[in-house]
């Protein structure tokens, strides 16, 4: 896309957003750090285990903030020679890194709880510590809550990934504060054993989100409402006749990339073509942020009665399958006897044994005509 313009607003948004990762990362680097020195104290004088375990992931997160905002200033570098599409896919990795402290921190409250079942050591809660602890759970939810809503609001994996962790260890918080009453009014300590339980939550937490970072850097299916609605703005000019084949490439959070092809009247100029892409891939940007690299198209039968029974001939063998999720860019060229359309297959079979059912079929059902059958993967809900 050459729009001047289109450059511009990509330029702001990405800037944006920039500043709001900033400046919530900040936030939680000073609010964990306050909270890890007070934890601290009072698990030393107290000697408990749990609350000591608790100070040390309150430092574990604010390191996972400074991971974030290095992963934001790097991901938000501008494209150069090497690295023509950006550097937007670090925001994964710091995510990713950010999941890795979150497990290691669970493996470790998990060491050392099991340590205090088989060593318990007796603690001496007082009343400020408990204050302090409490204060730290109150803290924790709303910083969480934040930070997460933040994560959520710009597409920040890595933010999204403090935000929950956030709010697990208010949970852990609020379960050292439980065991902690428990132990002053009945003399039962439970803090070991409540530090192995949350200790699990957190390394389930950790697990969760590296399994969906390591989606994001895999590549995954793209949102289907985001498919829709690109689907909906390339249907709303009267030209379109379909929207198929939308491949999305993701380079980075809100840094969406994609190719599509489009059903168009073969009474259309090759000029008339080249306009109407422009206002798509202009419309498209605008209303979803995707930015169209590339639009292809097919070519629609509009006059030849003959043309439209062989599609519906050609439909029903095609579609009669399972595994053939869509049939489109159906042309034939009744004069030249020859016919070429596009089958999206599911993954239950290979191409090559799909395009061999249908070549035998169709050979039967439109004889004399040269097929042309292109494979396509069911890349998008499109």
């Amino acid at each position: 896309m050459d729009s001047e313009n289109t450059k511009e607003d990509i330029l702001d948004a990405a800037v944006s957003r920039d500043k709001v990762i900033m400046r919530t990362s900040f936030i939680g680097i000073g609010a964990n750090v306050l909270l890890a020195a007070f934890k601290a104290a009072v698990g030393i004088i107290s000697n408990s285990i749990a609350v000591t375990l608790d100070a040390v992931n309150n430092l574990s997160d604010a390191l996972s903030s400074v991971i974030t905002i290095i992963g934001a200033k790097l991901a938000g570098k501008l494209p150069d020679k090497k690295h023509p599409l950006g550097h937007g896919r670090i925001e994964y990795l710091s995510a990713m890194i950010v999941a890795a402290i979150v497990l290691y921190a669970g493996i470790t409250s998990f060491v050392e709880s099991v340590k205090k079942i088989l060593h318990p050591e007796a603690a001496d809660y007082s009343v400020v510590s408990l204050i302090i602890i409490a204060s730290a759970v109150i803290v924790k939810i709303i910083l969480g809550r934040f930070v997460k809503a933040q994560g959520e609001k710009v597409n920040s994996g890595a933010l999204i990934a403090s935000g929950a962790d956030a709010l697990f260890d208010a949970i852990l918080s609020a379960s050292v504060l439980a065991s902690a009453v428990i132990y002053l009014v009945s003399g039962i300590s439970l803090e070991a054993f409540v530090g192995v339980v949350i200790s699990v939550i957190i390394i389930k937490s950790g697990i969760e989100m590296m399994m969906e970072t390591v989606d994001d850097i895999l590549g995954k299916r793209a949102d289907a409402e985001l498919v829709m609605e690109i689907k909906k703005q390339l249907l709303s000019f009267d030209e379109v006749l379909g929207a198929y084949d939308l491949n999305i490439n993701n380079y980075g959070p809100d840094k969406n990339y994609a190719t599509v092809h489009l059903e168009l009247p073969d009474t259309m100029t090759v000029d008339q073509v080249d306009v109407l892409t422009r206002k798509v891939q202009t419309k498209v940007f605008k209303e979803t942020g995707v930015v169209l690299t590339g639009v292809g198209v097919y070519s629609y039968n509009t006059t030849d009665n003959e043309a439209a029974k062989l599609r519906n001939t050609v439909r029903k063998i095609v579609m009669d399958h399972d595994w053939a999720l869509q049939m489109h860019g159906f042309y034939a060229d009744v004069e030249n006897r020859t016919i070429r359309f596009d089958v999206v297959i599911s993954f239950d079979i290979t191409p090559e044994d799909a395009l061999k059912t249908l070549h035998a079929e169709l050979a039967e059902a439109v004889p004399g005509y040269t097929l042309h059958i292109a494979p396509d993967v069911d890349l998008a809900d499109l």
